[in-house]
């Protein structure tokens, strides 16, 4: 299946999975952020750059990714962003940036801990860790085998491994709360039946550059973005108590 249908720009951004994702982000970060346009944010994992625009509405945003595809074709839409493996000792000075972000990332690697720690070093004091994951290891799917995760997480997990680095966390809340109770036994049925949704991927593909969205009809897509827009608003009180994944900040102290 060509990801030229699924995986362009505008399919992408309004896919309410990735709508709900970036409208949580920001509901959860923004607050945490000092208050200036002129940041500088690193987007580590940053795939094709579907997260670049919108984190640079808070300063100037640079990209690493592993995979040459996807670094080509951030550079494409003009994004500056390079490749390299974050999991080794990144190129930039210590104390270098205000944020970094690793938005559905970490689970990718068997080191999630080098990421995490390398980050503290090129954070600024008072600098931001912005981490998405994935939930729950017994929502395991095809799907996690498509975008070759190593694991899935938990809140406790998420906040200990942070805590561990040295981070301060901020907030540590799931992601997906509503959909939740739909969403988990539809995984599980998926996977008691070995059902396997005929999706591209660059881990199997290599005339792909990234995963590609799974297919959502336009009522079901409207639905489920303003679902997300009610728990986004919720986000902004509470921490979600469960969840399809998580998000979670951690600073470096002052």
């Amino acid at each position: 299946m060509s990801n030229k249908r699924y995986n362009n720009d505008d399919y992408i951004q309004n896919h309410w999975w990735f709508a709900s994702r970036t409208r949580a982000i920001n509901i959860v970060v923004e607050p945490l952020l000092p208050q200036s346009s002129n940041l500088q944010l690193l987007d580590v994992g940053c795939g094709a750059g579907n997260m670049i625009e919108s984190l640079g509405k808070y300063g100037k945003v640079k990209g690493l990714d592993i995979d040459e595809r996807p670094v080509q074709k951030a550079r494409e839409r003009g994004y500056d962003v390079d490749q390299f493996d974050a999991t080794k000792p990144m190129p930039f000075d210590n104390n270098t940036f205000d944020a970094v972000a690793a938005l559905d990332v970490i689970e990718h690697t068997e080191d999630d801990i080098a990421i995490l720690t390398d980050s503290y070093r090129i954070l600024k004091p008072g600098g931001l860790m912005i981490v998405t994951v994935p939930a729950f290891m017994w929502l395991w799917t095809h799907n996690d085998d498509l975008n070759a995760h190593v694991r899935r997480y938990t809140a406790g997990e998420l906040k200990q491994k942070l805590a561990q680095v040295g981070y301060n966390v901020q907030r540590v809340t799931y992601n997906n709360f509503f959909i939740f109770p739909m969403a988990a036994p539809l995984l599980m049925l998926r996977k008691r039946a070995d059902s396997k949704k005929d999706l591209a991927s660059h881990h199997v593909d290599e005339e792909e550059y990234q995963v590609e969205m799974e297919p959502t009809s336009p009522t079901v897509n409207n639905v489920l973005t303003n679902v997300g827009k009610v728990e986004a608003g919720l986000m902004k009180h509470v921490n979600l108590p469960f969840g399809t994944s998580l998000i979670a900040v951690g600073q470096k102290p002052q």
